[in-house]
């Protein structure tokens, strides 16, 4: 099979080295792709943004299946203009992928099919957001409505932040994004990724995994687009799986099945575990990154028979198996990052780091210059590494990151903390 990827990041990496394993390829194209996904694929300079430039690509070079690793082009609706253009490609449509680019949307299919989340309220003016939050306390969470690279979610421990939030995000600092704010219930407990893939009737559940979403140790600072994670979490015992599948995964594909957009693809699902059981605070349409990274470290499975029984509907003959042994990834990312960073410092080291047993480096914003490769992003290095335990393979990690020569670069030291501890007893 011939196969383009959509996508530039760590997350596309990781995509792109487990597609280069599957028997069935012939060929393997990334656009845009970087530094590393060229060691797994031809990498081209399409323009994903530029739908009838993808499908002339596709339509030249007898293109048989095409996978969309980021949100941005489901949004853009790509995957129902490459199928009227009778090209297969996984990934939910414009309709099924308001689950990510509205949190509007999704809060109304949780009300209206009884799926278990937060309390919440949706805005179009500061006023009345406004007085919301003064009704209802603090904390509680402001996110922008739309797409903000997962930037648009303020957790606000005090009513000043979520003032200040409210003020910001009406002030157009996520564009158009935040011309509505939902403002829903702070919800305690432990936060788990929960992923499934779906057929638009059925879903199947792969690999649990826990995401480190603020830049700092502790979980300090703004948050991010992710900052590393494992899998699998021990947090998501097997009683609380099959309640995620019945309670929150089902009911939303079959909610969506009703109301005519059924949704194919990856559903990955943000779950508070809180006192009260399993609760949904957001939904993405895609893989999440930097989880991506190490579920496909421990997929034993062929990725492309999955891509392929997801979107011709055929999931309920279908089983993936996974490696029992955790992955853990740890990214690298620019001093400075989510704020300015500065772009183009030279990256050495990644070949030896790489050397150590169990390790794989997965890359982000990376580019190459002169034989050199230089960071050209906010997230640049995914560090994964897999071991028997939680704990070793954490060790792995660190030890890599340790041999990889990058002056301007910084990670998180406590990645995987709460299973580490737990390991320990």
């Amino acid at each position: 099979m011939n196969i383009l990827l959509l996508g530039s990041g760590g997350r596309e990496h990781a995509l792109a080295w487990k597609i280069a394993a599957s028997p069935l390829l012939t060929k393997l194209w990334c656009a845009p792709g970087n530094a590393g996904i060229a060691r797994e694929a031809e990498c081209v300079a399409l323009d994903i943004a530029n739908h009838p430039a993808v499908i002339d690509f596709c339509k030249s070079n007898a293109v048989d299946l095409v996978v969309v690793g980021p949100e941005t082009p489901l949004a853009a609706g790509i995957v129902d203009d490459l199928a009227k253009a009778g090209i297969k490609a996984f990934g939910p449509g414009k309709q099924a992928a308001q689950l990510e680019c509205s949190k509007g949307f999704t809060k109304a299919l949780c009300t209206e099919f009884n799926i278990p989340t937060g309390a919440y309220g949706r805005f179009t003016t500061a006023d009345d957001a406004l007085a919301y939050v003064r009704a209802q306390g603090a904390p509680i969470v402001v996110k922008a409505d739309g797409l903000a690279a997962g930037k648009g979610v303020v957790v606000a421990k005090t009513l000043v932040e979520a003032e200040a939030a409210i003020a910001m995000m009406f002030d157009g600092a996520f564009g158009s994004a935040g011309t509505e704010v939902v403002i829903e219930e702070f919800l305690a407990g432990r936060e788990i990724s929960f992923f499934a893939l779906c057929d638009g009737e059925t879903a199947i559940p792969l690999a649990s995994a826990q995401d480190h979403k603020r830049v700092f140790d502790h979980d300090e600072g703004p948050n991010t687009g992710g900052m590393g994670a494992y899998s699998p979490t021990p947090f998501v015992t097997a009683e609380i799986h099959d309640q995620i599948m019945a309670r929150i995964i089902l009911p939303t594909v079959a909610g969506m099945k009703q109301r005519g957009a059924p949704f194919r693809g990856v559903l990955y699902a943000g779950v508070m575990l809180t006192e009260q059981g399993p609760k949904l605070f957001e939904y993405n349409v895609r893989f999440g990154d930097p989880e991506c990274q190490v579920l496909m470290l421990r997929m034993m499975s062929d990725i492309v028979p999955a891509f392929l029984a997801a979107c011709d509907g055929e999931l309920k003959h279908f089983d993936l198996r996974w490696y029992p042994e955790p992955a853990l990834t740890v990214v690298m990312a620019a001093k400075g990052y989510p704020g300015d960073y500065k772009k183009g410092t030279c990256i050495e080291g990644l070949d030896d780091a790489a050397k150590i047993e169990g390790v794989e480096i997965f890359h982000a914003g990376t580019a190459a210059k002169d034989g050199a490769i230089i960071a050209n992003g906010g997230r640049v290095l995914n560090v994964c590494a897999m071991g028997k335990t939680v704990t070793e393979a954490r060790e792995r990690a660190y030890q890599a990151v340790d041999r990889i020569d990058w002056p301007d670069g910084f990670c998180r030291r406590d990645i995987a903390w709460q299973a580490v501890e737990q390991e320990r007893g």
